[in-house]
């Protein structure tokens, strides 16, 4: 609780904390923040003051009365800031405008083979201007732009050190964000997604991300965790059959070489949504290709369930589409199963598309309410 005496600091300190709860919430009203937050009503009715003279938080109604006064429904302003998420593939470049409410008001995929070259990156940077164009965007009120790349990044340095997706080893990636005239991070694709699905999540969870290549990330004790050398949760690069298919690395048996999303996606013309709904279509030899697919599938998610202990998330391209099927896959995974019973979830992300950008601009938007002053 806010002491008296206390100094500038803390009363920033509150602020943000309880402008942190909103935006985690949704809504909140001065009653819930207080009893949350374990301040005194008093602090939170002068900080929220605060916070809605500043533009930063509106009362967006009231809450049904259970008798009394009705208590004000309090929110994130959403338009007074934007973040930017970019993720960039092999053959594509995804961009999602986030309000400061962490909510997706705009997105677009372009198809764009990634190239090492000069003319790439000024695209990037030309493409990155039409989408704000489109959306009409205040380039004062962007916060940053953060980019998901599929590699091993260092963050603080800037450098990735190899991508096999990309093909490039001690990638300087200030050839992207100097064609990006706002502030720049970056993260790895597969813990940018893991991040939108599991910020703000008090369980332990493994995130297994099934795109045009198998990633994943371990999210623990709230914070993604990112391994001695950055490489933590290549899950895709486990050996899952020895002597097994050949993996892009060079290595046989992978479990990217049996999960990756062109698995599936070839028999259909390399169009994955073509794939599932032939397979709703019940089409042989649809339907036997994915029998092979969940099968393997149930395995690594058995032998993750094993090393962690922990809830599993299924997500990236494949993921988009598995809800209907989650039905077989338990079936499958009871196959494998050794303990009678299993009190850990496996389940498919919320976001459908587009998770692994929403992951990289968020932290834009979370750092907005730190700086508040």
């Amino acid at each position: 609780m806010e002491q008296k005496g206390s100094n500038a600091e803390t009363k920033r300190l509150n602020k943000i904390k309880i402008a942190k709860f909103i935006y985690h919430h949704g809504e909140a009203s001065k009653q819930e923040i207080a009893a949350a937050l374990h301040l005194s009503m008093p602090t939170v009715l002068q900080r929220v003051k605060e916070l809605i003279q500043e533009g930063v938080v509106t009362e967006a109604g009231e809450y049904e009365s259970t008798g009394g006064r009705k208590a004000k429904a309090l929110s994130i302003v959403a338009g007074s800031r934007y973040a930017v998420g970019l993720d960039i593939t092999g053959n594509h470049i995804s961009f999602v405008l986030l309000d400061t409410c962490g909510m997706v008001c705009g997105k677009k995929r372009v198809r764009c083979a990634f190239e090492d070259v000069e003319e790439y990156y000024e695209g990037l940077g030309e493409m990155l201007g039409f989408f704000l164009d489109k959306y009409q965007v205040d380039r004062k009120r962007i916060l940053g732009v953060g980019v998901s790349i599929p590699g091993i990044v260092d963050e603080e340095m800037k450098r990735m050190s190899q991508s096999h997706v990309l093909r490039v080893e001690n990638f300087d990636l200030d050839k992207i964000s100097c064609r990006i005239p706002f502030r720049t991070w970056f993260r790895n694709d597969a813990n940018s997604a893991a991040y939108a699905e599991l910020r703000g999540s008090r369980r332990d969870t493994v995130y297994l991300s099934l795109s045009n290549t198998v990633g994943g990330a371990i999210y623990m004790d709230g914070r993604i965790y990112k391994g001695a050398h950055f490489r933590s949760a290549e899950f895709g690069h486990m050996i899952l059959v020895p002597g097994g298919k050949r993996c892009y690395c060079g290595r046989e048996g992978c479990l990217d070489a049996y999960c990756a999303a062109g698995v599936l996606s070839r028999w259909a013309g390399d169009d994955l949504e073509a794939f599932f709904k032939g397979l709703e279509a019940e089409n042989p030899v649809y339907e036997t290709v994915w029998r092979e697919y969940l099968n393997f599938l149930a395995i690594a998610i058995t032998n993750l369930r094993m090393a962690f202990d922990c809830d599993v998330v299924i997500g990236g391209y494949v993921g988009g589409y598995m809800d209907r099927h989650m039905g077989a896959l338990e079936d499958k995974l009871s196959e494998y199963r050794i303990f009678d019973s299993n009190q850990n979830d496996i389940r498919t992300g919320r976001y459908k598309h587009e998770a692994a950008a929403i992951g990289a601009g968020i932290r834009f938007v979370e750092e907005y309410f730190d700086g508040l002053l």
